[in-house]
């Protein structure tokens, strides 16, 4: 690991984290939902109104990204700041060098420096090692909560159900 930085991503990380992203999706047996662009994370990560910021592991070897660690704020209305950690990915070949490990002390280092009252994140039920690397962590399993989501044509098209007079 002598040769493996990790720092904050910049712009021009962009099109390497989007490889690691398409990385990830197809692990999880879902390359299709890949709808993001690189044009996208610009402005989202990086206009006027950033709603996500990331970590990154970079060989200095080679200069490529071998890790991603995205995050961004969320509010709890009991708890107050939050952090929510919605990916964190390490390419196929480093995968058990601490590669990961490194990548989830910054995002800890990171909630502690914003005084974030929890650290929240998913995992598949059936990435078993991802779990195993969790709970040695101490992390917390919810089972009792569900995940729910609406996609993108379900917002569009959503509409209030009307009140009966």
């Amino acid at each position: 690991m002598s040769n493996i930085i990790i720092r904050e991503g910049k712009k021009e990380d962009l099109p390497q984290v989007m490889d690691l992203i398409r990385e990830l999706a197809t692990f999880e047996r879902e390359p299709h939902e890949v709808e993001t662009s690189i044009a996208q994370m610009v402005e989202d990560g990086f206009g006027e109104q950033p709603v996500f910021e990331f970590f990154v592991a970079e060989d200095q070897n080679t200069h490529h990204l071998i890790g991603l660690a995205l995050y961004f704020y969320s509010y709890s209305t009991w708890k107050g700041k939050c952090l929510y950690l919605e990916d964190l990915i390490v390419t196929q070949s480093y995968r058990g060098q601490g590669v990961g490990k490194e990548l989830f002390d910054k995002i800890m280092e990171k909630a502690k420096e914003v005084d974030a009252r929890r650290v929240v994140w998913q995992v598949l039920d059936w990435n078993k090692p991802a779990i195993e690397f969790y709970k040695s962590l101490g992390a917390v399993m919810l089972p009792e909560w569900v995940t729910c989501r609406l996609i993108k044509e379900q917002i569009q098209s959503y509409k209030p159900i009307a009140k009966e007079l």
